[in-house]
């Protein structure tokens, strides 16, 4: 998914661990009664169709009612989370594994020697960010934002070409509304520069370091309400000026959805303006400092475009008319379609992620069967070799053009991420940084299978398990995915993943469509009418897993968070029987009503609009709100939102809670839980990161029967 605000921000990333040991009973239970919620019936006809919604009060969450129920939700909630003997298990083993002293991969300035990183301390809550005047001199603190207030975010962070100075924001409770701010580096000056508008980004500094140009919506008040979530554009602010004197320099007056972005090449002499609507953009260039307009490269959101400028070529690659993607050439005199050149043609068997020039080579980073590839090129187009990563894997490539560091990123189920010098010449990975907490991956072993989906399209998946696994079908299982935006599920080390291995289950991953594994294709077979095959090559996974004797369902958890908690809402709804468990995270549940809140309606490109009557009929086929049926035995299903997610409203997570909790009958539990001092992603602070991850975890485990001690198997 393209844009700034694209609801595939969700990644798995969590860490942390997993007790096991012999299956023992649950101490979850179904409350005797959940905090009333009233039946409030309100009837909208769309499109000749009538839809009752009975909880459509839960959706204003400043109303005292929906106040007061989510506070008694969360009561109840805590009580049951509290009491699982696995939690406290897990909060010790989550500080064990990810309290530790780290230090990141420097950042080079384009003209000149300093570099800016950041550095983790074992018991600080926050990264803090740092600089040296160059290798090997004394770092310097530039900004702790373990200083600020607990749930403050330090949000971007840009230095100049020359790193005298730097654009940081300052973001609060995970809203994603950053505020900018200049610093002086020498001094640690912040200087009095602000800028206009909300929600403001660094986009790229001037060549000259004279100012930056920056992302931002509009304030509230200033257009109709609603619209402050759209309307973003580009604007260039000039150090020492006031922010009303900040001019637009590129937006569109007539489409309120679109996003709009802008950089400069390393050389400083062009710059390069994108266009996105999600799946497609418009390219322009211009030279930096001129105020014509821009010439296009690419218009009619036909495709999807990036741009690369090295002096006076460009290199542009698109997926129009080639699915996995390509590379054209061509020169900035001539930008016109017809003068473009194919420099990398497509891959009929490889997805090209993107293009990097680094230290004087080009790098393609492919994806091939949903695992990483590195090839090089030089400025002619000849394939010089393919990297040699360390195992089958995710990874990607880092540098300058001009300088000689060429930094390689690689991280797998089971390889710990770890970050590379990489010499092209002698063609060898020395290691730079490995991860600091050593565990030992030898007894687990990630395998891929393909499996049939409902209709015969085959879906790869990758499997996490122990070599000695038994196919008796009594692992417990969790089965994940995402399925959309054009998102891809690639293999990434995750200490919750191992944890969980050691406690004795298994973690299922597909491929599913709607992602961006297998180029454009594979996503638009998951989007719009076509979203039911996600669901169907999710549960499809479901029943390989259990068809194979892996698990079985009372042993089957799913989880997914975004648009993986639509997918495991849909799942839950269409397949109860199948699991046991289900965690669903900030998820989008009600599909006809989801594009009028906040800054939804831009995904009207991935998923439709209940706004027309074509696309109101599939997903009305689907949403899962409107698919709880009563009297259904539904699995234990925890459902989590956050109060200041800048996504996806938590009413979703409120009016499902509400409708499963009246719906289920000898199933369940079923449990909301809305976070404070959150955003999309999480809490703020690694100790609520921590607290929440230990409430998800050991969930799952005690639904699947998981005891709170290790596994001595």
């Amino acid at each position: 998914m393209r844009g700034r605000w694209s609801i595939a921000f969700w990644v798995i990333a969590l860490t942390g661990f997993g007790s096991g040991g012999a299956p023992g009973a649950s101490v979850l239970e179904r409350p005797g009664a959940y905090p009333s919620a009233a039946r409030i019936p309100v009837a909208d006809t769309l499109h000749g169709t009538v839809i009752v919604d009975d909880y459509r009060w839960l959706e204003d969450g400043t109303d005292p009612r929906v106040v007061a129920w989510t506070e008694a939700e969360n009561r109840l909630s805590r009580a049951q989370l509290d009491a699982l003997p696995q939690r406290p298990h897990l909060v010790r083993r989550f500080n064990e594994l990810r309290r530790y002293n780290d230090e990141s991969v420097p950042e080079e300035v384009i003209d000149g020697d300093r570099l800016f990183f950041w550095t983790k301390a074992r018991d600080a809550e926050k990264w803090v960010f740092q600089t040296r005047t160059r290798e090997g001199a004394p770092a310097e603190v530039l900004i702790d934002p373990n200083a600020w207030d607990p749930v403050d975010q330090l949000s971007g962070t840009t230095p100049s070409r020359d790193g005298r100075l730097l654009v940081f924001g300052r973001a609060h409770g995970g809203d994603e509304n950053p505020v900018l701010r200049v610093m002086e580096v020498a001094t640690r000056r912040v200087l009095a520069d602000s800028v206009r508008g909300r929600k403001q980004y660094v986009d790229t500094w001037l060549p000259d370091g004279s100012g930056f140009y920056y992302s931002a919506n509009p304030t509230a008040g200033s257009v109709p309400p609603g619209d402050e979530y759209y309307w973003q554009a580009v604007y260039l602010h000039r150090l020492g000026t006031p922010a009303s004197a900040d001019r637009k320099v590129f937006g569109d007056e007539k489409v309120k959805e679109h996003y709009h972005g802008i950089g400069i090449s390393e050389d400083g002499r062009y710059e390069v303006l994108y266009r996105s609507r999600f799946d497609f953009n418009e390219l322009f260039f211009r030279p930096v400092g001129s105020d014509a307009p821009p010439t296009p490269l690419a218009t009619g959101f036909d495709a999807e475009y990036d741009a690369l400028l090295l002096g006076d070529r460009i290199f542009i690659t698109t997926n129009a008319n080639a699915p996995r993607r390509m590379v054209f050439v061509t020169d900035a005199a001539h930008p016109e379609r017809e003068a473009w050149r194919v420099f990398i043609p497509e891959d009929p068997t490889a997805k090209l992620g993107y293009l990097a020039a680094v230290a004087g080579r080009l790098y393609a980073v492919y994806q091939e069967n949903a695992l990483t590839a590195i090839r090089t090129y030089d400025l002619d187009g000849r394939r010089l070799h393919d990297l040699m990563l360390p195992g089958l894997g995710s990874g990607g490539v880092g540098g300058l053009w001009s300088k000689p560091n060429c930094w390689v990123s690689f991280s797998s189920y089971t390889h710990p991420p770890t970050t590379y010098r990489y010499d092209h010449d002698a063609d060898w990975l020395t290691v730079y940084h490995e991860f600091p907490v050593k565990i030992d991956t030898t007894p687990y072993t990630t395998s891929q299978v393909w499996y049939a989906s409902k209709d015969g399209t085959r879906i790869s998946m990758f499997l996490l398990h122990r070599k000695d696994v038994r196919r008796d079908g009594t692992n417990p299982a969790l089965l994940t995915g995402y399925g959309g935006f054009d998102a891809s599920m690639m293999p990434h080390f995750s200490t919750t993943y191992i944890t969980w291995l050691q406690a004795g289950g298994m973690v299922a991953i597909p491929n599913l469509r709607g992602g961006g594994e297998y180029g454009r294709a594979w996503h638009e077979a998951g989007k719009r009418e076509h979203k039911q095959n996600v669901f169907d090559d999710f549960l499809g996974a479901a029943e390989w897993l259990v068809r194979e004797g892996y698990t079985r369902p009372g042993k089957l958890a799913i989880e997914g968070g975004s648009n993986g908690g639509l997918l495991v809402g849909a799942a839950l709804v269409q397949r109860p029987d199948l699991f046991r468990a289900a965690v669903c995270e900030v998820p989008l549940l009600d599909m006809l009503r989801y594009h009028k809140f906040g800054l939804a309606n831009i995904w009207s490109e991935e998923y439709g609009s209940a706004e027309d009557p074509a696309q109101f009929r599939y997903l009305q086929a689907y949403s899962p709100y409107h698919h709880v049926v009563e009297g259904t035995k539904y699995p234990a299903v925890l459902l989590t939102a956050s109060e200041n997610d800048a996504r996806v409203d938590p009413l979703h997570a409120r009016k499902m809670a509400a409708r499963l909790q009246a719906a289920d009958r000898g199933g369940g539990p079923i449990l909301l839980l809305v976070r404070g001092a959150s955003g999309h992603g999480g809490g703020t602070t690694l100790s609520t990161q921590i607290q929440q991850s230990a409430d998800s975890w050991a969930f799952l485990m005690d639904a699947l029967g998981m005891a709170g001690t290790p596994n001595p198997h």
